[in-house]
């Protein structure tokens, strides 16, 4: 059998693109110039990924300024102030916070799909983030006229509609980005903060059809932002109880820089729903070495002796580069890396009998 395998999302920007992109910041280029420099950059990402043998591929987020914040592109009622997200290495991101209802998404997920669809020969999956985390633009002291109940209502929709204009527009699959997940465990280790996260999701999750959610993934993680993570010191273990009960066809799930996975991966076992497939990571972007397909082929075996055969994958832990100004692995390395987790799966495959 087969093992599937897929990249999990954002891939580093070609030097063209940034060049671009500060070009574009300080008026010397227009949108137009933007536009068409994203866009060999989305070509350019196809083409390598199809060029290695990737059986699925992705944009690589060339076009996304953050993987979180593409849907406020253009929105007005934004103010700098929002919420922190601290770094193991001590930088932070900030997200804005919301100041005026009601919430509309700038741009959907599937602008870049789309895009993504023009170049591609092979099966294009398409990243969106989660309502959870675009739920923390609103403030905690509320919005005058704009109710909180009002604001989850319209994120719901919101998020419903990025994700069905994507499978809509022919997506392999959605893969909903929940890496607040286990920072929710970091702010509030009696689970409240998450258990709120996973009902709001799966609010969303259940305005699809089985049939729709058997193409709808979710991907979860430690964060990964120049080479550092957020969450990486919680126990994924008492994450992953809770996420599985997410209604998705598919987890995505960091491993390949767990200190113990087959610990984990005897909870993955134990919880898994029955219909459900689950993608290993095998792959550490925020790892500047290059793993060896040996080293892939050894980490799918492991989990080979957990899980089913028939519902195990494999993807990198995360993206190489989620925000767009992320320079901290270079483009080169994160195709070898990808490269090494296509070959490595393929390995695997053949030493069970693929």
């Amino acid at each position: 059998m087969d093992i599937p395998t897929e990249p999990i999302g954002s891939i580093p920007r070609p030097a063209e693109l940034l060049a671009a992109m500060a070009d574009h910041a300080a008026g010397r280029i227009g949108d137009d110039g933007l536009a068409a420099a994203q866009d060999r950059a989305v070509g350019d990402t196809v083409r390598r990924l199809e060029s290695i043998g990737s059986p699925v591929v992705t944009d690589g987020e060339q076009a996304k300024p953050s993987f979180a914040t593409y849907p406020l592109t253009g929105l007005k009622h934004l103010a700098p102030d929002g919420v922190v997200i601290p770094f193991a290495d001590g930088h932070q991101r900030q997200l804005p916070r919301l100041t005026a209802g009601p919430l509309r998404y700038g741009v959907y997920a599937d602008r870049y799909l789309k895009a993504a669809l023009r170049h591609a020969v092979s099966p294009v999956k398409q990243a969106v983030i989660a309502p959870s985390a675009l739920s923390l633009l609103y403030p905690p002291d509320g919005i005058d006229g704009y109710p909180r109940e009002a604001f989850l209502d319209d994120l719901t929709s919101e998020a419903e509609a990025d994700v069905r204009r994507c499978l809509d527009a022919g997506a392999h699959r959605v893969q909903i980005d929940f890496t607040e997940a286990r920072l929710a465990l970091k702010l509030d280790p009696s689970g409240s903060l998450l258990e709120q996260f996973i009902a709001l999701n799966n609010q969303v999750l259940e305005r699809f059809s089985a049939t729709e959610q058997t193409r709808i993934g979710i991907h979860t993680c430690p964060g990964g932002d120049q080479d550092s993570t957020h969450s990486l010191d919680v126990d994924s273990t008492t994450l992953l109880p809770a996420l599985l009960k997410l209604k998705a066809g598919a987890f995505y799930v960091q491993l390949a820089s767990e200190p113990d996975p087959d610990k984990v991966l005897a909870v993955l076992a134990e919880h898994l729903p029955d219909s459900a497939h689950v993608f290993i990571g095998v792959i550490d972007p925020i790892d500047p070495r290059i793993e060896t397909p040996e080293e892939v082929r050894d980490r799918v075996l492991a989990a080979a002796r957990h899980l089913p055969l028939d519902r195990l994958g494999t993807c990198d832990d995360c993206g190489f580069s989620p925000f767009a100004d992320d320079t901290s692995t270079s483009r080169d390395t994160a195709f070898a890396k990808i490269r090494a987790r296509i070959e490595g799966t393929a390995l695997a495959s053949h030493a069970l009998g693929g």
